[in-house]
């Protein structure tokens, strides 16, 4: 996977670029029956900054746990 576009700010996300690597949330969504959006698939990603504007407000905050390796 290349350099992708954060659908929230449209920053440039660099995944594949040496030492100026970034990471990202990757949403994959396929909408079932009993939606508005039967059969859709949708995908969009997020920087890490619009993650953390995203999750700020949440009246349940995010879980977090610390992971051994990163895969």
């Amino acid at each position: 996977m290349g350099n992708i576009r954060c659908n929230q700010c449209g920053n440039l996300i660099r995944l594949n670029e040496g030492d100026h690597r970034e990471d990202c949330l990757k949403v994959v969504k396929e909408w079932g029956y009993f939606s508005h959006k039967d059969c859709e698939r949708h995908e969009f990603y997020l920087c890490e900054a619009c993650y953390d504007r995203l999750i700020h407000d949440f009246m349940l905050p995010v879980h977090k746990c610390e992971v051994e390796e990163v895969l």
